[in-house]
């Protein structure tokens, strides 16, 4: 009756809504999402909520996701593939309608898993391994190629990179850019891991500002370990741009607050999100089988940080 079955008569419909009105009763959604095997809900799978990168990608795919009648299910990986697949097992179980993924293991049979169902799965920020699946990521590669190609057309030669982690996508993709274009200028490499966190990135940028020779420019790969690097920058006195030019890969809020500003190479989050949530959109309605990949360019912001070698 409550579902608006037409054979309900007129007098019963009448007594069962004055009974839900005097026990204020609400519809069990979860219940009817069991009838229906599948719920109004998407899922979001990210590696790090704690990134604003992230963060602000949630934030875009809520929003959208609320404007079309959807709610988000939202899961944090802590870039481990243990929690990543439960989070996919709990997701299955749940029906939701698509899934948006920032992999941790690319290689989790639990997408697969999720596409047999037919659960689409977009993957955003790193790709992953199912060829069913769509793709929105960045141009990595070539994004810190040209920041690095930039540095060395200022005259810096002795140029360090902090990477993130090189068994993920992002990571290695960004070390190769700055690889690329230092071996094309003959110079030579200064890398230094930080797996994408802030004490990494303070750590790594100890270990290449304790270097023999001395670096003059630093490129970070992700905002959490520019963080770390300030500090480390900070606690030797090191100013900046005077005596290490800086360029931090992704561009926080906060990134126009300190000083000098940074110079970011900026990922369009907010484009990004809202192409990912199309994308799903496309596979939940039906409207699209074959899978797409969709690559953005990465914008580098020039701001005081990153100066011009002495």
């Amino acid at each position: 009756m409550l579902n608006g079955v037409p054979t309900v008569g007129e007098e019963h419909r009448r007594r069962v809504l004055r009974a839900i009105e005097e026990l204020g009763y609400r519809p069990n959604k979860l219940a009817s999402n069991l009838r229906r095997q599948k719920a109004e809900m998407i899922g979001v799978v990210v590696s790090d909520i704690e990134n604003p990168h992230f963060t602000e990608m949630v934030r875009a795919v809520e929003d959208a996701a609320y404007r079309r009648g959807y709610r988000v299910l939202l899961c944090n990986t802590d870039e481990t593939p243990q929690k990543q697949r439960a989070y996919l097992e709990v997701l299955a179980a749940e029906r939701v309608l698509g899934v948006i993924l920032s992999p941790s293991d690319p290689e989790d049979g639990g997408i697969g898993e999720l596409m047999d169902l037919k659960i689409p799965v977009v993957a955003f920020d790193r790709t992953v391994a199912d060829p069913r699946a769509d793709a929105v990521v960045v141009d990595n590669v070539g994004g810190v190629r040209m920041a690095t190609r930039r540095l060395i057309a200022a005259g810096h030669e002795r140029i360090g990179f902090i990477s993130g982690s090189e068994g993920i996508e992002t990571g290695s993709g960004r070390l190769a850019g700055y690889r690329e274009a230092m071996l094309e200028a003959g110079l030579g490499l200064r890398v230094a891991h930080g797996g994408f966190r802030i004490e990494g990135g303070r750590e790594a940028a100890r270990r290449l500002l304790s270097g023999g020779e001395g670096i003059t420019a630093l490129i970070v790969g992700n905002n959490l370990m520019t963080i770390g690097a300030l500090k480390a920058l900070r606690e030797r006195g090191v100013r900046v741009p005077d005596d290490v030019a800086l360029v931090a890969v992704d561009d926080p809020f906060w990134a126009e607050l300190v000083e000098p500003p940074l110079t970011a190479l900026a990922q369009p989050v907010r484009r990004m999100a809202g192409c990912a949530m199309e994308m799903l959109l496309e596979r939940i309605s039906g409207g699209r089988s074959a899978p797409r990949r969709e690559v953005f360019g990465l914008e580098l912001r020039v701001r005081g940080s990153c100066g011009t070698a002495a």
